[in-house]
């Protein structure tokens, strides 16, 4: 029996076993004091709101209402184990951001890396980018994932993504459908034929801030918390 014992834990990935002291809760379905917007010092006051213990981004209703704008952690990451749940609406399309540099001129995206949410049944950028890079699960417009692991809209969806040193992993419903390595050779010749050759900072940061995108869609994100490595 004891040797069962030691087998089993001998198979269970270091990231999985861990201590309940070891995560940090960012988002508990109450409060949002670890989030503010990107590019400024506070919450956004439209836009993103707590419902049923998720934090929801629902778009402007009247056009002279302001965006709520991407929101990030006030804190930053190096190495982490970061998981959450999100849930699109039918046609939505958001985005879970990591390594973040805050810059006053840029936009989020030009500097962190994506995860991308999306109702791949009926938003049109499932069906744009190369061999489906655009789908969700995906590094957003770089990378195409394997198997194909999300959920339809209006279900929800486990996501989680481990970064340790140049090595990130994406996972879906308990699947690691994308896993790559930044600062190689390849990983350079791929971003100079992106839409980020321009911005030397995409994918360049080893500590950055978590973020979530409004990207104009109704989304859904709860039990949001990470874990340092």
């Amino acid at each position: 029996m004891k040797y069962f014992l030691v087998m089993v834990l001998l198979m269970i990935p270091a990231s999985y076993a861990a201590d309940d002291n070891d995560w940090i809760v960012l988002f508990d379905g109450s409060s949002t004091d670890e989030w503010r917007q990107y590019g400024k010092e506070d919450f956004p006051a439209k836009g993103w709101e707590i419902e049923d213990n998720a934090l929801v981004f629902r778009p402007k209703v009247n056009p002279l209402e302001t965006s709520g704008g991407d929101i990030m952690t006030r804190r930053t990451f190096g190495d982490f184990d970061l998981r959450m749940e999100w849930l699109a609406e039918k046609g939505a399309n958001s985005g879970i951001f990591y390594h973040i540099l805050e810059q006053p001129d840029q936009a989020i995206y030009w500097s962190g890396l994506e995860m991308q949410v999306l109702d791949d049944e009926n938003h049109p950028d499932s069906f744009r980018g190369v061999d489906g890079n655009r789908k969700a699960g995906t590094l957003y417009d770089l990378l195409p994932i394997t198997p194909h692991s999300a959920k339809p809209f209006g279900e929800w969806n486990e996501a989680r993504i481990v970064s340790k040193g140049p090595v990130v992993e994406h996972w879906l419903n308990d699947v690691m459908v994308l896993s790559y390595e930044r600062w190689t050779v390849e990983w350079f010749a791929m971003l100079r034929n992106s839409k980020f050759k321009d911005h030397n900072e995409f994918g360049a940061m080893q500590r950055g801030h978590i973020g979530l995108q409004d990207h104009g869609d109704v989304v859904k994100f709860r039990n949001i918390r990470i874990r340092e490595l």
